[in-house]
């Protein structure tokens, strides 16, 4: 009998043991927490009026390092000219041509031919040279210490002032008022 009684004691032991060490590891439950009561009355919200009398605060001018434009950037690359070999055209027969003017019109006939700039329209052109001439006027009224404050700028506006002047004399109007437009938001811009 006397290994009965070790093999109980034993057990209860374990028992005690395994009671102990889940009594100290706590509870795995989440507490509830009871939940609040809902509001019934409406809170009417304040407006807090602004101060009249707030201080300025003025951003103090801050010198920035020129920044160097190349003068070569903007500069188409001069290509080789190579001979262009024409193929004589012989004229379609007669035949064709009348069924090519039965035709229905292409789409590019109804919005307008493309072109790279060899028409020009007189009133593109006029809008150009007016966009140009009003840039100039801007640029040698601007005060020096602004020139001086806004370099980079300054140049940028200029370089694309020149840029038009030269698409302008190339015969390239729309090019022309694209450059200008560009050095115009870039001047109204300096000039805030």
């Amino acid at each position: 009998m006397k290994g009965t009684g070790n093999i109980t004691q034993k057990i209860a032991w374990t028992t005690l043991w395994f009671g102990l060490a889940m009594g100290m590891a706590g509870c795995r439950h989440k507490p509830q927490l009871a939940p609040l009561p809902p509001v019934m009355a409406p809170v009417a919200l304040e407006d807090i009026p602004e101060p009249d009398d707030l201080p300025m605060v003025e951003e103090p001018p801050v010198k920035l390092p020129v920044v160097p434009v190349s003068t070569e950037a903007g500069k188409p690359k001069k290509r080789k000219k190579t001979p262009k070999v024409v193929a004589p055209v012989e004229p379609p027969p007669a035949e064709t041509q009348v069924a090519s003017a039965a035709a229905a019109p292409s789409p590019d006939a109804a919005v307008g031919a493309l072109t790279a700039g060899g028409e020009t329209n007189p009133q593109t052109k006029q809008e150009a040279e007016d966009l140009i001439a009003s840039i100039d006027k801007r640029l040698n009224a601007l005060p020096a210490q602004k020139v001086e404050e806004q370099k980079a700028q300054v140049s940028k506006v200029r370089n694309f002032w020149k840029d038009a002047q030269d698409a302008l004399k190339s015969g390239d109007a729309e090019g022309a008022k694209t450059l200008a437009t560009k050095a115009k938001l870039l001047l109204d811009d300096l000039e805030k």
